[in-house]
């Protein structure tokens, strides 16, 4: 995989649209399908922007070129609150002036453009599809054409049969491959799913005609290429049974639906011999699935024995989903095999959060109560992590999961925010350069990873050349300061930097000086802006390595408190009960308990619902920019010197009865000089276990949790009596 997709399709921004250097094709998009929500333009000239599903809007257009992209929200606010183009490790972002936002495109890409944080299946998301013009139409008179225009009804091809949608062909229907073989289906035209299933269950999974984008049953030797896929209906999105041979190219699926479930992005139910490339993929459900059969929900159709599922290589593709994992195989009593499963140099641009029995993960190997099967030789390697949740959750009770490895596994960005886990008959996993950041994992605490039920312990690769990894030799600096970045030496290597601001840079050692206190997500609103640099490290041979941290160009300083006042180790804690749904605005509650703790503990005496306060000081080790991480399942909010630096989402229900809400996760950035600070933290208790957790990142700190000895309180604040006192 020679430098990841030629790595950089896509880095320089622009304060102003460039003179058009590139021919821009676009199809015009049908009225009932146009979107008001964004306008765009390429070069200047205008695009159709159309509506997907759900809050979902996308943009197709071909370049030949480096392009201008510029992107205006019909509400004004709609970026203030930050902007976020995937995959990070394009490096880009825009410019931006009001509601409008605009950065340069060096060729074909497919990005997903949202806020920050701001992807479950509310979100208002924007993706955008930029390729090279197609081939001409193939001059063959067995080929049926769909010219630009809107058609009703469903494609039903007949074995040996070619179709070509031309750009501007949607078809309102499904695509059934239902026992052919020898199918083509060409061209860049778009396939709009709206059936009848039911909005409020789970029908999805039928095997029938009309029932999905793409349906195929006992079908072989079918080429889809260049397709695009709306879902808007509660469905798996593209489902094969017992089907094999399938090659697709440059497909595109957008599903969406309010119940953010039941939406797979591909389904194999036995079969296999399936290569996928050059995908974009965003669902409401597990992007890839494989089950030997599925015929409903009874005892009956659970335990009946389903087909082998082998042979699966998905690469070069942008995968994401708003809930549930990227990929899934097995379920509770399913009896089948699966081998040979390969996804490799692809992004995970969103990773679905919470849990459905099992907690959701890159991959989700649910093989319980009495499931059995031999699950081989899956590979996972040269992957990117953006938005994601956990890395792997592996169960199997019979007879096992045997030979998977994970080779390259880059998390560029966030941590994880759910541990891993290995449980029953599993063997052979191996874990070789899974990096965090600057951080490659060595143990099982560093995934982390728990082992149960037999399970055999790990393997752990902990060495690994070309070694990306740098320093950053002036921590603590101003926007337009210099700032000097080295990388670890790898003889005969390449280095490539992308600095988070929408520049690049190349060689060991380089100088760069940030333009503002904004950051890349355009979100640094209290004076300091957290910019995410990533290292991109290339040997001779094609190996490679990333490396990533964020650094922060602090504009505005808060300065430490200065008391005599002595202080006592740990925080004061106050309890007030309440049924709130999310966090109340506490100034206007009345606390009922207070006390002291070392840490982010607190003692409800008895209380299931409530809100819980942390009050104190932190302990700045040095001058800098400092990151802060909140991580929390039912809500929390953190204000530092008085200044709200992160607040998680509202509470997000985790599915299939998995007790609590799933883990939501915020971030921000001040510049604070060493020494003691006001620190404020809140957190909600309602459905869920366990406490805030909180991580910090700083000059020569790297991201980790940050520790009790950092806490401490005014000794005027203790409550003297102990915990537990009534105020």
């Amino acid at each position: 995989m020679p430098g990841f997709r030629s790595l950089l399709v896509a880095v320089l921004a622009l304060p102003a649209a460039a003179p058009a250097a590139a021919r821009v094709q676009a199809a015009a998009v049908p009225a009932e399908m146009r979107s008001t929500a964004f306008t765009v333009r390429v070069d200047g000239h205008p695009v159709d922007v159309a509506h997907a599903a759900a809050s979902y809007e996308f943009v197709s257009f071909d370049i030949t070129g480096p392009v201008t992209v510029e992107i205006t929200a019909a509400d004004a606010g709609f970026w203030d609150k930050g902007v976020d183009i995937q995959p990070w490790r394009l490096g880009l972002r825009p410019v931006r002036q009001g509601p409008t936002i605009r950065f340069r495109l060096a060729g074909p890409a497919k990005l997903s453009i949202s806020r920050p944080g701001d992807f479950l299946n509310h979100a208002a998301m924007l993706f955008l599809f930029a390729g090279a013009p197609p081939p001409p139409l193939p001059r063959d008179a067995k080929i049926h054409v769909f010219q630009p225009g809107v058609y009703r009804g469903s494609l039903n091809p007949k074995s040996g049969e070619t179709i070509y949608l031309a750009p501007g062909a949607y078809i309102f229907g499904s695509l059934n491959l239902w026992k052919v073989e020898n199918v083509k289906v060409l061209g860049r035209g778009t396939i709009v799913y709206d059936g009848p299933q039911d909005p409020n269950s789970d029908e999805g999974w039928m095997q029938k005609p009309d029932w999905h984008c793409i349906g195929a049953l006992d079908a072989r030797n079918v080429e889809i290429n260049g397709l695009t896929c709306i879902v808007r209906s509660r469905t798996w999105s593209i489902q094969m049974k017992d089907s094999s041979g399938f090659v697709f190219d440059d497909l595109r699926v957008v599903g969406g639906n309010p119940d953010n479930a039941n939406q797979d992005g591909m389904d194999w139910l036995g079969g296999g011999d399936t290569v996928v490339r050059n995908a974009f993929i965003r669902s409401s459900d597990d992007v890839f699935a494989m089950q030997g059969n599925w015929d409903g929900y009874t005892q009956a159709d659970l335990v009946r024995p389903g087909q082998d599922v082998q042979n699966i290589l998905i690469e070069h593709s942008e995968l994401s989903t708003s809930i549930s994992n990227i990929v899934r195989s097995a379920w509770p009593q399913k009896k089948f095999n699966s081998n040979n499963f390969t996804l490799r140099d692809s992004d995970i641009l969103h990773g679905g959060i919470g849990a459905c029995g099992q907690t959701f993960a890159l991959l989700g190997m649910w093989g319980a109560k009495d499931a059995s099967g031999l699950h081989t030789n899956y590979t996972f390697e040269n992957l990117t992590l953006d938005n994601w949740y956990s890395l792997v959750q592996m169960e199997q009770k019979l007879p096992g999961l045997k030979g998977f490895t994970f080779r390259n596994i880059w998390a560029l960005d966030q941590p994880p925010l759910a541990d891993s886990s290995m449980t029953g008959d599993v063997a052979g996993v191996t874990f070789d350069n899974v990096k965090y950041g600057q951080a490659r994992a060595e143990g099982n605490v560093d995934l982390p990873l728990s082992v149960n039920d037999g399970a055999q312990q790990p393997q752990f690769v902990t060495t690994h050349k070309p070694d990306a990894g740098f320093s950053v030799d002036t921590p603590v600096f101003a926007p337009g300061r210099l700032v000097s970045f080295t990388a670890k030496a790898s003889p005969g290597a390449r280095y490539t930097w992308l600095f988070g601001d929408g520049t690049i840079g190349h060689g060991r050692q380089v100088h760069h000086r940030f333009p503002d206190a904004e950051g890349t997500e355009l979100d640094g609103e209290n004076g300091a802006g957290r910019f995410r640099v990533l290292l991109h490290v290339e040997g001779k041979g094609g190996q490679q390595d990333w490396a990533a941290q964020g650094v922060v160009a602090v504009a505005k300083w808060h300065d430490a408190g200065t008391t005599a006042v002595p202080t006592a180790t740990g925080l004061v804690w106050k309890i007030y009960p309440g049924t709130w749904i999310e966090l109340p605005d506490l100034t206007k509650q009345q606390a009922v308990f207070s006390g002291d703790a070392p840490n982010l503990h607190a003692e409800p005496q008895g209380f299931t619902r409530y809100a819980a306060a942390w009050d104190g000081l932190i302990d700045i080790p040095a001058d800098g920019g400092y990151t802060f991480y909140l991580i929390d399942r039912d809500g929390a909010r953190l204000a530092i010197d008085g200044v709200e630096i992160a607040k998680t989402g509202p509470p997000f229900a985790q599915v299939c009865g998995s007790p609590g809400n799933a883990l939501r996760y915020d971030r921000g950035s001040l510049g604070l000089r060493a020494g003691k600070h006001r620190f404020h933290l809140e957190g909600l208790h309602t459905v869920s276990q366990g406490w805030p957790r909180l991580l910090w990142e700083g000059p020569s700190l790297p991201l980790t949790d940050v520790p009790q000895a950092a806490f401490s309180h005014l000794r005027q604040d203790s409550i003297t009596q102990g915990k537990g006192n009534r105020e």
